[in-house]
């Protein structure tokens, strides 16, 4: 048995077994990345699509993505490969590529307007080492790496990480304890713990998805933008007016199918609300 270190949940894994991601497996008394360079997923998308709008906008990135997630959030986008009983078969079907062979699949898009690899798709940080094994490579040709993560790691692996990560989008899902550990499954305090160290490091925006009835008030929102304000850089200072933030549209997925989407109305709202204490406020979905 081993203990993962990954995330507030500290799984504490038999031999054989994985943990609660579906990614890390406890061998020979060590947690390792079971995910580990097996691949579901691999495109070529435009950098607005992870979404970054303020970072090397108009060009295109070589998205990747692996399987699990340490949330479990019912309304899934990607639910195949991050935490259904797909997503274990997916895991079985997975394509092994090399952190060598990824750098050179970028370097081959180049021509196309590739800038780098985005870690995406499912969670990336449950599989850091993957990430940390190919950035180094990337930065060595002058290729960018991207998370596009839920922010549910302990700051170890932040702090590992980040010297090679050239920016993230971090999804902000709500703002209450209740959302994060009734409907998520994970841990808000952790998730602001990692975005106020990451925006230290490298460029950060922030995602919050609008569900009906779940974080869709204008209190939330407005509680949620003043602390983004507050945040500050490496030196101490405040920056958080000048982080981007995408709010982006509810569609009903996966065991989520009890309510309709967002009404477009409420996102424009919410968007407003942000606006408050925001300079760069985004819609998306709509």
């Amino acid at each position: 048995m081993a203990i993962c270190d990954v995330c507030f949940r500290h799984c504490r894994i038999e031999e054989g077994k994985l943990g609660f991601c579906g990614a890390r497996q406890c061998r020979e008394g060590q947690v390792i990345p079971y995910n580990y360079g097996k691949i579901t997923s691999l495109a070529l998308d435009p950098i607005e699509k992870k979404p970054l709008y303020h970072f090397y906008p108009g060009s295109q990135i070589l998205s990747v993505g692996s399987f699990g997630c340490n949330l479990h959030c019912p309304f899934c986008q990607n639910y195949e490969i991050s935490w259904s009983d797909q997503a274990r078969r997916y895991a079985q079907k997975a394509e092994k590529i090399s952190p060598v062979q990824l750098m050179s699949y970028a370097e081959g898009f180049k021509k196309e307007g590739n800038i780098g690899v985005a870690f995406t798709y499912n969670e990336p940080l449950i599989g850091y080492e993957y990430v940390r094994d190919t950035a180094r490579l990337l930065r060595d040709r002058g290729l960018k790496t991207v998370l596009v993560t839920n922010g549910t790691a302990e700051l170890p692996v932040l702090k590992e990480l980040l010297p090679l990560v050239d920016a993230m989008n971090i999804d902000l899902k709500g703002f209450t304890d209740h959302y994060y550990r009734d409907i998520l499954k994970g841990s808000r305090t952790q998730v602001m713990d990692f975005i106020q160290a990451a925006v230290k490091g490298c460029h950060v925006e922030l995602t919050t998805l609008i569900v009906p009835g779940e974080n869709d008030s204008e209190q939330e929102i407005r509680e949620l933008s003043a602390w983004v304000r507050s945040l500050t850089d490496a030196d101490g200072r405040q920056i958080g007016q000048d982080i981007p933030l995408h709010v982006s549209r509810f569609f009903p997925r996966f065991r989520m199918m009890d309510r309709g989407p967002t009404p477009v109305r409420t996102v424009y709202r919410l968007a407003e609300v942000a606006r408050e204490n925001l300079n760069f406020v985004y819609t998306g979905n709509c």
